[in-house]
């Protein structure tokens, strides 16, 4: 008797688990804490200096948590789709539920609104925008192809901006000029990502560019994006924006665009050139991340 008590603990245990690390993945951790990166470097960017703790902690929640509440219902909406892309995401895989994914979304709007309200008006208001313009992607324009792409590229742009905005200064020059790299990569990545979901986007009749003219062309499509931002990312360092010893982060990000480039042109694998999409976003976000660091170490 106690040894079944014993096992029936250990199921709910292996189940709560289970369960926790699927509504953990619906929030695709590394794109909203990317978004939250984006957001303090904005906030440098605009003030030449790091804001204070709290207001720094209060922007980055604001837009991690509203990012991840448009991922979660991009995959409640998404379960269609996901059946034949990516069966094994949470909700097609059963380990959550629509209901469950549905409360999570709730709950971490709450969370991204009360945030933003306590930064000032300005910012309750772009947040509310940015969850408008998301959540109408979801329902709308995630069918429509390139429109769809850039309204999710401007939203990425967007947390730059956010990270201005927070601190008083949303039209810096350098802000401004980030916004549009950050916009370029996710638009890059966005075309990249339709040319390795055809199969499934034709179920709900997609406009995009993979299926109007074919996988190839799509992911050409891409890597002229990802090459005009690589000609662009120097830019700031011969203007005389930074000094040249932050070329080493944005030198890291842009050999790992090159290579995930190289290697998504010659993919020939869907699952292989989403492996290499993946690896370019991580790599991006790295690059900022070490740009964030050394600028904490005053290099």
């Amino acid at each position: 008797m106690y040894e079944e008590v014993q096992l029936n603990i250990y199921n709910v245990s292996d189940d709560m688990m289970m369960k926790l690390k699927g509504l953990f993945e619906l929030m695709r951790f590394e794109l909203p804490f990317a978004a939250g990166i984006c957001v303090i470097l904005g906030q440098l960017f605009a003030l030449g200096f790091f804001a204070p703790f709290t207001l720094s902690l209060l922007a980055f929640f604001s837009v991690f948590t509203i990012s991840a509440s448009i991922l979660v219902l991009n995959d409640y909406l998404d379960l269609e789709t996901d059946i034949i892309n990516a069966p094994q995401r949470p909700i097609p895989s059963g380990i959550v539920s629509k209901k469950e994914s549905l409360l999570l979304t709730v709950l971490l709007i709450f969370f991204g609104l009360y945030f933003s309200y306590l930064i000032s008006i300005i910012a309750f208001a772009t947040i509310i925008f940015l969850l408008i313009i998301g959540n109408l992607y979801n329902r709308f324009f995630k069918k429509s192809g390139l429109l769809g792409n850039l309204i999710v590229s401007i939203s990425v742009g967007m947390t730059f901006i956010f990270g201005g905005i927070s601190v008083g200064e949303p039209f810096n020059k350098t802000v401004i000029f980030f916004a549009l790299i950050a916009a370029l990569i996710d638009l890059g990545e966005e075309i990249a990502a339709d040319a390795m979901d055809i199969e499934g986007d034709k179920l709900i009749n997609s406009k995009s560019i993979a299926i109007k003219y074919g996988r190839v062309k799509a992911v050409k499509t891409s890597s002229i994006i990802f090459s005009i931002v690589l000609l662009l990312s120097p830019v700031p360092f011969f203007l005389g924006w930074f000094s040249f010893i932050y070329l080493i982060p944005i030198g890291i990000m842009n050999l790992f665009i090159l290579y995930s480039t190289i290697k998504l042109i010659k993919s020939q694998q869907n699952s292989e050139g989403r492996k290499f999409i993946r690896l370019l976003y991580i790599g991006s976000t790295f690059g900022l991340v070490i740009f964030l660091v050394m600028k904490m170490l005053k290099l």
